[in-house]
């Protein structure tokens, strides 16, 4: 999907996600991780956004946000990447893309689908082979989500609406019906 200024307005519900060139590997190291996430906290600070959930998965990401300005938030993710992409480069000794497309982002215009995404998103993991449960993985906001982890990435804003506690976040993920949802989510985002 082309990015167009025009559908990035205030109050809007994004899925935004890419994938790498012939899967290349986007996260080698756990400071590699780091350096992305926190690039893209300053970034948030800077264009008001809510994080409901995100994944940094080894060649692709996903993220799962409201932009809560008129500042436009693909901004932000061209800031963080063409700046992640200069350190991974550099600090990898190569030259060229990393991404396939350009950003990648979906526009969330039903809202039952807001608490099926989020498990989605922190479902990737486990989905790839690469934990048994959700806790192990670092580099999503899956223990914001379930109050064992702070950070200013996490709002509750989609839990409080669907009236889910954040221990109820918990029992659903623990329940997460693979078949179910990921076909519905894959549905309703091709």
């Amino acid at each position: 999907m082309r990015v167009t200024k025009d559908c990035f307005v205030e109050d809007t519900y994004f899925h935004i996600y890419n994938h790498t060139v012939e899967n290349l590997l986007l996260f080698r190291e756990d400071a590699d991780y780091l350096n992305c996430l926190n690039r893209f906290k300053k970034k948030v600070s800077t264009y008001p956004a809510s994080v409901f959930s995100y994944c940094l998965m080894p060649i692709h990401y996903h993220f799962f946000i409201r932009q809560d300005s008129e500042k436009p938030i693909y901004r932000i993710f061209n800031d963080v990447f063409a700046g992640y992409v200069q350190y991974y480069n550099r600090k990898y000794e190569r030259k060229g893309v990393l991404f396939q497309n350009p950003l990648q982002h979906r526009i969330l215009e039903n809202n039952d689908y807001a608490l099926k995404l989020s498990l989605y998103i922190h479902h990737n993991p486990i989905k790839a082979g690469l934990i048994n449960s959700p806790e192990e993985w670092k580099y999503s906001n899956y223990l914001e989500a379930t109050n064992k982890r702070n950070s200013i990435l996490f709002s509750n804003d989609i839990l409080n609406n669907n009236d889910i506690s954040l221990e109820e976040y918990e029992k659903l993920m623990n329940e997460y019906k693979k078949s179910e949802i990921e076909k519905e989510i894959d549905e309703y985002l091709n």
